[in-house]
């Protein structure tokens, strides 16, 4: 037996990291909980839309020759207005899926543009919101402008 191998196992990271990895992993649990019913929330709208999407691949409006000009109009009408619907349901369901990376990567819920943390109730209401109402309200102003 050598000599120094009962010694105790000395860790690798000094003390001060492992305090900032500790603090690190409480601010990260604490946000999971924070945001844990915005999580839920998210994920029963998304599910919800996926199983749409599906019905509606699984029952499609296929396109029916009618005799009458204004119902074969009609009919048309109403086939892009679902198309419209289907991709503005796509473009939410990226947007859940980009919060709920953000929620991963716990980054979620810090203005995209200020770095300053969204209000809660902002987010509860508007979970997929990338910007603090200030920067949304700044935005909208400059499109605004640029029109």
């Amino acid at each position: 037996m050598k000599a120094g191998s009962s010694a105790k196992r000395i860790s690798s990271t000094p003390p001060a990291a492992q305090s900032v990895t500790a603090k690190r992993k409480a601010k990260t649990s604490a946000q999971g909980k924070k945001y844990a019913t915005i999580r839920r929330d998210l994920a029963r709208q998304r599910k919800a839309l996926l199983e749409e999407a599906v019905e509606g691949l699984s029952n499609p409006n296929g396109q029916e020759a009618f005799p009458d000009v204004s119902d074969q109009a009609s009919a048309e009408v109403e086939q892009n207005f679902s198309m419209r619907i289907r991709e503005r349901e796509q473009r939410l369901i990226k947007k859940i899926d980009e919060a709920l990376d953000r929620m991963d990567q716990n980054i979620y819920g810090i203005c995209e543009r200020c770095e300053e943390e969204i209000p809660y109730p902002r987010l509860k209401a508007r979970p997929v919101t990338t910007l603090c109402i200030n920067c949304k309200t700044l935005e909208e102003q400059e499109e605004k402008i640029r029109r």
